[in-house]
């Protein structure tokens, strides 16, 4: 039997206004999280609610509001890291946002990618779309979210796009800050590993590092700049080419931590020590970074709060009723932060002798 004196029924949104002393569409209100409710009154409601232990179901709110409380998160990314932490931060804002968060991986290659966008847009009508790299560049999905009135918001975007609001870091600038770093401890020859072609934060990483080097008047050797892709076995594949090198660089500043790890294991096998022969530098703070013995010099992405963002964005639009937000608010830029571990120091001059010295063990 519940507080309500019935059996093996559950609470009614009429039952909860009924023990609160308000209309049902007060009650809706409050569960929607609506503005124009007077605080008293929100929680008295909220306390009836948790009391009889309430659960709206979704379609009802649905139509209530013409809503279907569903936000989904379209990712296509090597990282776990990444994704891991985006969706970690969605989920959190959406639940306390009273929605549920969709998760959906698709390849960014895929012949049939606007069909697919539709087909999921047609069967779960989201109240919105957060788009993560590359997906967020392409033409077609943003194609197909226009043409279904989809509204979205892109995550560090290649560039802006009128009518759809983003949330992004510079990361130009956090790669040009973690070179000035490495070049502030006294490295001259700072290597690169860059990350995927198709994701522009591996651009804009890159042109970071040769900004820093350039307004320091360092040279950038060709030979030192390495393709990757933002997984662990590039960085591992590339920092054996750098490492064994007979002039070798005596830092490497990888495009992400995946890769940065790779290089640290690299070092490791070649009997290099870290930081005292080769400093190491990664990008994005992934929990990796911290575990790792030496810890590692990274930028920390703010991953989560961007995803918090973009669902406050898509909340807010749908409580505007679908209202276009103001421009001022349309392109958010979040801070970020140099965290400065154990995996880089000043060279030491050993260092720099060995590095002009023949290749390392384990080379030919």
């Amino acid at each position: 039997m519940n507080s309500l004196g019935k059996t093996g029924s559950a609470a009614t949104i009429t039952d909860v206004a009924q023990r609160s002393g308000v209309s049902i569409k007060t009650v809706s209100r409050v569960i929607n999280q609506e503005p124009g409710v007077h605080p008293d009154t929100r929680d008295q409601v909220l306390k009836v609610v948790a009391e009889l232990k309430y659960r709206p179901k979704l379609s009802a709110r649905s139509l209530a509001g013409a809503r279907s409380f569903l936000i989904g998160l379209l990712y296509y990314d090597p990282s776990a890291a990444f994704v891991g932490d985006v969706q970690q931060g969605a989920t959190l804002r959406c639940r306390e946002a009273g929605y549920h968060l969709v998760v959906e991986s698709l390849h960014n290659d895929a012949p049939d990618l606007a069909q697919q966008v539709a087909r999921m847009v047609s069967a779960l009508q989201p109240d919105g779309m957060i788009l993560t790299p590359p997906l967020c560049d392409n033409p077609a999905v943003l194609k197909a979210l226009r043409e279904n009135h989809t509204p979205c918001v892109l995550m560090s975007p290649a560039r802006d796009v009128k009518g759809m609001a983003s949330v992004r870091m510079d990361d130009t600038k956090a790669s040009e800050e973690i070179t000035n770093l490495l070049i502030g401890l006294g490295h001259e020859r700072i290597a690169f590993i860059k990350g995927p072609a198709d994701q522009v934060a591996s651009g804009r990483r890159y042109q970071g590092y040769l900004q820093a080097m350039k307004l320091h008047g360092l040279a950038v050797d060709p030979e030192w700049v390495c393709e990757g892709d933002f997984v662990f076995a590039s960085g591992l594949e590339a920092a054996h080419k750098l490492l064994s090198r007979r002039v070798r660089p005596t830092a490497v500043f990888a495009g992400n931590d995946d890769m940065a790890l790779g290089v640290l294991v690299a070092a490791q096998r070649l009997g290099l020590n870290v930081p005292g022969d080769v400093s190491i530098a990664g990008f994005d703070d992934s929990p990796a970074a911290r575990l790792v013995w030496p810890a590692l010099t990274t930028v920390r992405q703010p991953k989560t709060d961007m995803a918090r963002v973009a669902v406050e964005m898509l909340v807010a639009a749908n409580r505007a009723g679908g209202g276009a937000m103001a421009d001022e608010r349309l392109h958010r830029v979040l801070p970020h932060e140099l965290v400065v571990r154990d995996s880089t120091s000043t060279p030491l001059p050993r260092a720099n002798a060995a590095a002009r010295r023949q290749p390392v063990r384990g080379t030919q």
